[in-house]
Order: C-alpha cells, then structure tokens, then sequence
C-alpha cells in the first residue's frame, strides 16, 4: 500500500538547500530552563484586546 513510485522518496528532501546550524549561546538545562519558562508563561504575562492571554 504505497502511494507513489519509490523512485520519488526523498525528493523533497534533495531539493532543499543546505543551511548550515548557525553558533549560538546554550540554553539552560533541567531546573534553571524550568525557571524561564514559567518567567515566560506567569510573570511577564502579555494580554491581547479582549482579554485574551498570548501564548
């Protein structure tokens, strides 16, 4: 049950242009990430018109 020729897989893929992984600061592990997501989320809390929170 294969949709398409296999001749096709990976097509998409090839085409794609290389981008190579740009250098950047390391993000925080274990507790301390914890601790800027809930930053993020709960204290610095945005709210569009309406009422609504912004995720």
């Amino acid at each position: 049950l294969v949709h398409g020729s296999l001749a096709r897989a990976g097509k998409v893929k090839s085409q794609t242009p290389k981008v190579e992984k740009q250098e950047k600061k390391k993000t925080p592990k274990g507790r301390a990430k914890k601790r800027i997501l809930y930053n993020r989320r709960f204290v610095n809390v945005t709210t569009l018109p309406g009422g609504k929170r912004r995720m």
